[in-house]
């Protein structure tokens, strides 16, 4: 399979609850399964995607935001093989305070773009865990991606709130970052069983089109366990139907590049 380098990912939904963090560790550690290097940036500071990988948030953790704020090189701050090639920059509650504090920087939207450019070539895929709000941390996601991922719950008010964060993609590709561009809609918690989850997939299909993935994350009690025990998917129900989809999804993100 043809390797792509240096991509650069956003996962985004100002909604929380879609399963943003989920996908950021699953498909990292699927993208590492199929040979490629990875790097996660944690950018939310409930740190769900550093505690995914079973990394203890402690207060003496060098994180992110010493990167954002404190302009500590990456190199520094970089956890390497949390999961078979796949490395972590972390988050802590720390970051949380990250929104405020860049309000006063210089550049402040391309703080994050500078901190990873150093080590960016270093890896096939960079994925950003950005927090649920179009906050500074968000904006700073957006502009040092080339792409980004939407997830989306299948469940009443799926498409609630996205017209405000196409409308944010929009004005970030136009001002800050000509290269963005929505790499693909996801579709999770997907039952398909339930009339309202077809329905609900229907609907976004006819919004988005074919930048819906093929790739629909199942409802499943094995991937809400697989963080609690600090692991991915993939090795916590190695052979499972959420297993299986994130190895699907994984090989859909390398195709459309």
């Amino acid at each position: 399979m043809e390797k792509h380098k240096e991509v650069i990912t956003a996962i985004i939904n100002q909604k929380g609850g879609v399963g943003k963090s989920t996908t950021a560790v699953n498909l990292a550690a699927a993208l590492g399964e199929l040979g490629m290097k990875v790097l996660l940036v944690d950018l939310d500071p409930q740190g769900n995607s550093t505690s995914g990988f079973g990394v203890e948030k402690h207060s003496e953790l060098r994180c992110v935001y010493d990167g954002l704020i404190n302009e500590a090189p990456a190199e520094d701050l970089i956890i390497q093989e949390v999961a078979s090639r796949v490395d972590l920059i972390p988050a802590t509650i720390s970051l949380a305070g990250a929104e405020v504090e860049l309000m006063n920087e210089y550049a402040r939207e391309h703080r994050l773009a500078d901190l990873l450019e150093p080590v960016r070539h270093a890896y096939d895929y960079t994925l950003i865990d950005c927090p649920p709000s179009l906050g500074q941390l968000t904006i700073n996601g957006l502009a040092a991606s080339n792409n980004l991922i939407i997830p989306i719950q299948c469940e009443f008010y799926a498409l609630e709130g996205l017209t405000k964060l196409l409308e944010t993609e929009r004005i970030v590709k136009t001002r800050i970052n000509r290269e963005l561009e929505v790499l693909g809609v996801l579709m999770t918690m997907y039952d398909p069983r339930t009339a309202l989850a077809r329905q609900v997939v229907e609907e976004v299909q006819s919004h988005f089109g074919d930048k819906v993935f093929k790739t629909m994350i199942p409802r499943t009690v094995r991937l809400a366990e697989a963080p609690s025990f600090g692991e991915s998917i993939l090795t916590y129900d190695n052979k499972g139907k959420g297993a299986k989809a994130y190895r699907e999804l994984a090989k859909e993100v390398m195709y459309r590049g």
